[in-house]
């Protein structure tokens, strides 16, 4: 399915979600990504999975864990507040909203106002046409890096950039694993949207399968592989609703050793598939765990703009992999702010690790 953040599967745009009860402070995910034209009606929706629960003692826990990105050359949160947050992505300073942002600013307006680019949102046409540059009129995209990977920034009409900084944390430690294995190791990248964490894992020695919703998304993380000069790492790209690869892979028995999603609240597959996270999330993560390798290495779920505790996905990520040991840390991935050092909460997670 369609992976957008704020309203995700894959790229596909995300109503207000059902079902949990306590807010949580996740920043809400401001646009769904670009959505594949639907052609046809939509498929009927495949019987539920009946769901067993699984028997065994439950893997150990690890909670409540923050994982934080800092300040770097290629990305930083310099400042938030007043509902939005002054960001640097490479060259460029942007301005986008941000409704966790309920403090004050830390910054003079002054620096707030010298930026190349703010998001303005006053328009529902495609394109560039949410957003404002002060200076000097910008491309749809720029050079950008992270870790020594060069993709593509690109000013989106939903006003995301195409890269999520804070998952910075799962990608460093998703190479990390690969390295370690000694062994080659098959990482599937569901809801994969334009590839970073793809990347990060070919570039490592993985065998990738990205997998995403939408064309458009595909045809960028494609880019960015070209860009990156990666051309040469096994990473297959298919367009297609996350769920039914997932089945498909488990009916032919093919594995993998890392598997990652993030899936949005709500959403719609190329062919008109319906997500709803709150009902089709279990599925999803017993199927990965059906396909996983007899030595895996991690399962990594993240989760954005649910109104759900952490815990939720945790006692959900402990049940299935019940029986299998290793552990399941649970928690935040937050930014680090540079000006007034606050932190900025962007998403749930939980993560199943065999050791």
């Amino acid at each position: 399915m369609k992976n957008p953040r704020d309203k995700r599967r894959d790229s596909r745009p995300q109503p207000p979600r059902k079902g949990g009860n306590a807010p949580m402070p996740a920043r809400p995910r401001e646009e769904p990504r670009p959505v594949a034209k639907i052609e046809s009606a939509p498929e009927p929706k495949t019987p539920p999975r009946e769901l067993v629960r699984r028997e065994g003692a439950l893997p150990a826990e690890r909670l409540p864990t923050i994982l934080e990105v800092l300040p770097n050359d290629d990305y930083a949160l310099l400042d938030s507040g007043n509902g939005e947050k002054l960001e640097q992505y490479g060259p460029y300073r942007i301005v986008r909203p941000e409704g966790q942002a309920i403090w004050q600013r830390a910054l003079p307006a002054k620096e707030w106002n010298n930026v190349d680019a703010v998001f303005t949102g006053d328009t529902d046409e495609e394109g560039m046409g949410r957003w404002r540059f002060p200076k000097t009129p910008l491309g749809e995209t720029w050079p950008m890096r992270h870790d020594g990977i060069d993709y593509l920034g690109r000013f989106t009409s939903f006003r995301h950039v195409g890269v999520f900084p804070e998952q910075a944390s799962h990608w460093d430690h998703m190479a990390g694993l690969i390295r370690d294995a000694k062994r080659p190791v098959k990482v599937l990248n569901l809801f994969g949207y334009t590839g970073l964490a793809s990347l990060v894992a070919a570039r490592a020695g993985a065998e990738v399968t990205h997998v995403d919703a939408s064309k458009k998304a595909i045809g960028w993380a494609r880019e960015n592989q070209e860009i990156a000069r990666l051309t040469d790492k096994p990473i297959r790209w298919i367009c297609e609703d996350a769920m039914k690869f997932a089945e498909r892979e488990e009916r032919r028995g093919n594995a993998y050793d890392i598997i990652l999603f993030d899936p949005p609240a709500y959403g719609r597959g190329p062919k008109g598939e319906v997500w709803q996270l709150f009902e089709d999330l279990p599925a999803l993560t017993d199927i990965c765990r059906s396909i996983l390798t007899p030595k895996p290495l991690a399962v990594v779920l993240t989760a954005y703009s649910i109104r759900a505790s952490f815990f939720a996905i945790h006692a959900l990520m402990r049940d299935t992999f019940a029986g299998m040991g290793g552990v399941v840390e649970s928690g935040e991935l937050i930014i680090r702010e540079k000006a007034g050092g606050r932190a900025l909460s962007t998403s749930l997670f939980s993560r199943w690790l065999a050791k």
